[in-house]
């Protein structure tokens, strides 16, 4: 990504058609389908100017002309065309919230699909799901560390089947969006994103009686489940992948408190994205459980690590982990102040108390739901979060509450030729 000293600015009011800008704001701030464009007609150079935006980021590289001349943007009539309505803006984001989040879900089952086919090779020809999963998590990377800034969804992971795919794709996904907000270069965080996906690939040498056991193992079945870190580096290490991936799935239960497996490492004796990993790879198994109605909330993990964990993690990580997923993660249920639900949908980097609530409402139709943000609206707050099984049934069905919840992410430009395809 470009640093300050390559970016170039203008005023709003020098704005003109043919400009290439970028918002530098999240896209639910802003009525436009996406936060980077080229100015097509003076209605959305009078939509920017209303922002309140000091200046406005633009390339000149990609843009058709130059801005106007302080002169020259003296000179540009006052009237323009009217601005759509309050209502007529709340449901054109909800609808286009709504295409983004249907999209999301299709490329998250896309990537099941791959991952699933390179972890399902990984025993019978080990080098060729290596080749497999390397394209797939350098198109991630990619993704991830050179686009905007990325939105974390959260999705319903129990209609993809079977946990043993969807895991290690959802570890990969958070890993990732961590490793963004960390001094990492592509090649670490493409080491980090093959480790994250093959980090249990060995679970697939353990008996599903062991593997799906949600009781009380024996001392032979807790043996078995500790080899599965071996099992797994053995197979990275078939498939040829680098020593510092097989170092890092080595690693990924280890604690920084010498509590973990299979070396009882501390601190600093630990890779750093091992560290990271172990992080994402717990925050995962608390949100889901082999039995759901186990399972926390995602506002549940996050504090669970917080206050009772993490003595066990990198404190570093754990802090920008909980900035990147917001106090209340895309996912949790939530009761506001005033007696109503909702479900986080998208966090607010800014103030991590107050995100995006999709609110219940029966006088709103669920194709287009009213999207609450709770950073523009200080009379509403978050009272508490609550599990699915703590809701009326008519709010669960209209929230669509996850049993088992699934991340994905989209970044801003994505997003926006979603919404315009």
């Amino acid at each position: 990504m470009a640093d300050n000293s390559e970016q170039v600015f203008t005023t709003p009011a020098q704005l003109c058609v043919g400009l290439y800008v970028h918002l530098d704001l999240s896209w639910m701030q802003h009525p436009f389908p996406r936060s980077n464009f080229k100015i097509k007609d003076q209605a959305q150079i009078k939509t920017i100017q209303d922002i309140g935006l000091q200046r406005v980021r633009y390339d000149p590289l990609r843009s058709d002309c130059e801005p106007l001349s302080i002169e020259a943007s003296k000179a540009i009539p006052a009237a323009m065309p009217s601005l759509p309505s309050q209502e007529e803006y709340r449901l054109d984001r909800a609808k286009q919230l709504h295409q983004v989040i249907n999209q999301c879900e299709r490329d998250f089952v896309k990537a099941t699909g791959t991952a699933r086919q390179a972890l399902r090779n990984a025993a019978s020809n080990p080098r060729a799901a290596a080749v497999e999963a390397e394209d797939f998590v350098n198109n991630m990377v990619d993704s991830v560390l050179t686009e905007g800034d990325v939105i974390i969804q959260a999705m319903d992971g129990s209609r993809l089947g079977d946990d043993t795919y969807f895991h290690p794709l959802n570890v990969t996904v958070l890993a990732l969006m961590l490793a963004k907000s960390l001094d990492i270069t592509a090649q670490e965080a493409n080491y980090l994103g093959m480790a994250a996906l093959f980090h249990d690939v060995g679970k697939a040498q353990i008996p599903d009686t062991v593997l799906m056991n949600d009781g009380e193992l024996t001392k032979a079945e807790q043996s078995l489940m500790l080899q599965h870190v071996e099992f797994s580096a053995n197979l990275a290490r078939e498939a040829g992948l680098p020593e510092r991936v097989i170092q890092i799935i080595m690693q990924h239960h280890e604690r920084a408190d010498g509590s973990g497996y299979p070396a009882g490492l501390k601190g600093n004796g630990i890779d750093p994205l091992a560290r990271l990993l172990t992080l994402v790879n717990a925050y995962d198994g608390l949100c889901n459980t082999i039995n759901p109605m186990e399972a926390m909330t995602p506002y549940g993990a996050l504090s669970y690590l917080f206050a009772s964990e993490r003595k066990k993690f990198d404190a570093a990580m754990l802090n920008l982990f909980i900035k990147s997923l917001g106090v209340y993660p895309p996912g949790s249920i939530v009761l506001l102040n005033d007696g109503v639900y909702g479900i986080v949908v998208s966090v607010n980097p800014q103030k991590l108390l107050r995100p995006f609530i999709m609110v219940h409402d029966r006088r709103v139709e669920r194709d287009t739901p009213h999207i609450l943000d709770l950073g523009e609206n200080n009379e509403t707050s978050i009272s508490k979060c609550l599990r699915a099984d703590q809701l009326p049934k008519d709010v669960s069905e209209y929230l669509q509450c996850r049993q088992k919840l699934s991340y994905y992410f989209r970044n801003e430009s994505n997003a926006g030729e979603a919404l315009t395809a």
